[in-house]
């Protein structure tokens, strides 16, 4: 086997025909290639380690600047989202190096790209940007008065868009804000007789323009003494997905009451499921506790399983009984169930997606992680085990997709 050539990464950024700036979360330069160099007129001991707007701050003398504002609010977007984001025409003026106190009137088209680390959260971020001054003043047009029109036009085009994109976010944040306080009125709170030995925790996705359909249940069945507890999570994002969330909540929470285990109720889920417009493909997990038997029977939607951990921090994850999300298959079938038997003084762990799984990272990384966490807090209270859970679980940038945590002392 022939192998290839051993790449120099640092030689390969240098040469980068376009210029490029590595950024920290915090915006301090961590480094710029050459062209970037070239193209601002700075050498590397007047950028590198300092922060961005200190090296660029806006022109003074032009009350209208709005560069740094635009730039600062593009670069937290990507570092809050973990998703790049590529700007309108910026007119961002620098001073002549040199020249203390004359300005260069500049125009820019930034892209920021957020680099991710193995947990997910943003660690440095690229800012790649390419001048296009030239274009702007339209020096091949030899008509000066026209030439100043079409940059001007340019420019004035290139505003209206940033304008739109800025009334854009705030729309889709007033509607997150919207679904977030439904999915509040929606979710329940904890009413069971022994409701000191549960916690739950609802934490939406760190920036997110939109908030997920997740839901959690707990459900004290008083014929038999057992109890039930859920998490769903409905595919699709803002007021449609938390309304949705809303509907199966309920139903689920109804077929409990009736149902003789989790796999009968979540068998009328999914017939109600198919009736509504947007419930295809939700993930959904149901357990019944009986404590006089100390037994768990469990029943999958396709969901993430749920953590059992016993008195001695063994983890078992209850995956015997796991089939596709609700109304994934062509035609109605039964589910499966599958029963285990706790330990006095067990943990039981339900959560959605948005706690264990990240970008390029294989489901069983985030279960190991899950797992590790549950048995070094076992002993904490169910409050502050929820809490120590997400601590640990939620990288640093935050939540890439919500997340519902059911904690229950067993």
């Amino acid at each position: 086997m022939v192998s290839g050539p051993v790449i120099d990464y640092r030689a390969v950024f240098q040469a980068l025909p376009g210029a490029v700036a590595l950024l920290t979360p915090d915006l301090v330069f961590v480094e710029v290639n050459e062209a970037y160099l070239s193209l601002s007129g700075r050498d590397r001991a007047q950028v590198v380690g300092r922060f961005l707007f200190d090296v660029f701050p806006d022109n003074p003398g032009d009350p209208a600047a709005s560069g740094v504002r635009n730039l600062h609010a593009s670069l937290r977007r990507v570092t809050a989202t973990g998703v790049r984001d590529t700007m309108s025409l910026q007119r961002y003026d620098v001073e002549v190096p040199g020249r203390p106190g004359e300005w260069q009137e500049r125009y820019w088209s930034p892209v920021n790209v957020p680099v991710l680390g193995p947990d997910g959260e943003v660690v440095l971020l690229v800012h790649r940007v390419e001048e296009v001054t030239e274009l702007i003043r339209a020096r091949g047009i030899r008509d000066s008065g026209r030439a100043r029109a079409l940059g001007a036009e340019l420019y004035s085009r290139a505003r209206e868009l940033q304008d739109v994109n800025e009334r854009l976010r705030r729309a889709h944040a007033r509607e997150r804000e919207v679904a977030l306080h439904l999915q509040a009125a929606m979710l329940p709170a904890l009413s069971l007789p022994d409701h000191h030995r549960a916690a739950v925790r609802y934490r939406p996705a760190a920036g997110a323009l939109n908030v997920c359909g997740d839901w959690y249940d707990l459900v004290d069945l008083p014929d038999d003494g057992r109890t039930a507890v859920a998490v769903g999570d409905v595919v699709g994002h803002g007021l449609r997905a938390a309304g949705v969330m809303g509907q199966l909540r309920s139903a689920l929470s109804a077929a409990s009451r009736v149902a003789a285990g989790p796999a009968q109720a979540l068998e009328v889920l999914d017939r109600y499921a198919r009736s509504v417009d947007g419930a295809e493909n939700t993930t959904a997990v149901s357990v019944f506790i009986d404590r006089s038997d100390r037994t768990l029977a469990y029943s999958s939607a396709g969901h993430p399983p749920p953590a059992l951990c016993g008195p001695d921090g063994t983890v078992a994850f209850l995956d015997r009984a796991t089939d596709p999300p609700l109304g994934a298959r062509p035609e109605f079938a039964g589910r499966p169930q599958a029963r285990t038997a706790f330990a006095e003084g067990s943990v039981l762990v339900l959560y959605t997606d948005g706690l264990v799984e990240r970008r390029r990272e294989d489901i069983d990384v985030g279960l190991g992680r899950l797992a590790r966490s549950l048995a070094r807090h076992r002993r904490a209270g169910p409050g502050p085990l929820a809490d120590a859970l997400l601590a640990d679980l939620v990288p640093p940038a935050g939540l890439t997709d919500d997340t519902a945590l059911v904690v229950l002392r067993l």
